[in-house]
């Protein structure tokens, strides 16, 4: 019982504290003051897009015309096809030269068919076709394949047999941009 008590005493009584360890000589020098924050008034302002070059003239194809708000359209059975003639080749391969030495971003292929009405996955199946000719011309004349996006939208609520190319900025005439 004795031992009991001592022990209960042991636990009871204050502890002291340990002494703090001696101050070290701190240096003379405060310490340097942060970088101050930037003033936002004076960042750049955004760069703004520039609108693409005029296109210099293109020998266009038959059946091939220009957009008015920039691109080029292929019609009939140029847009039909999963292999393009010669001339509508040549053509694309001129438009693919331009758009490859005077801008950057993605070009857009569109591409719609007029039949058949009553398989929807054939007539994607042949907008892919044509979508995919057109890109095979556009990296044959120079046009790097990562910067072509094709839009094959099979048969639409107007069916037409197109393809358009449409350059970096330039929307499809009645669609929103996205």
């Amino acid at each position: 019982m004795r031992a009991f008590a001592l022990l209960l005493l042991l636990f009871t009584l204050p502890v002291q504290a340990q002494r703090a360890p001696a101050p070290r000589n701190l240096p003379a020098d405060p310490a340097p003051a942060p970088p101050a924050a930037p003033e936002l008034a004076t960042l750049p302002a955004p760069s703004v897009t520039p609108a693409p070059r005029p296109l210099p003239p293109v020998i266009l194809a038959a059946g091939m015309e220009t957009l008015p708000g920039g691109g080029w359209r292929l019609r009939g059975d140029a847009a039909a096809r999963d292999r393009l003639d010669a001339p509508t080749n040549v053509a694309m391969a001129e438009i693919a030269s331009h758009l490859a030495e005077s801008t950057t971003g993605r070009v857009t292929v569109i591409t719609e068919v007029n039949g058949p009405a009553n398989d929807l996955s054939a007539a994607r199946r042949s907008s892919l076709a044509a979508a995919r000719a057109v890109k095979r011309a556009l990296e044959a004349g120079g046009l790097d394949a990562t910067r072509i996006d094709l839009r094959p939208l099979g048969r639409t609520a107007t069916p037409r047999g197109v393809v358009d190319v449409l350059p970096p900025g330039v929307q499809r005439e009645g669609t929103a941009a996205r």
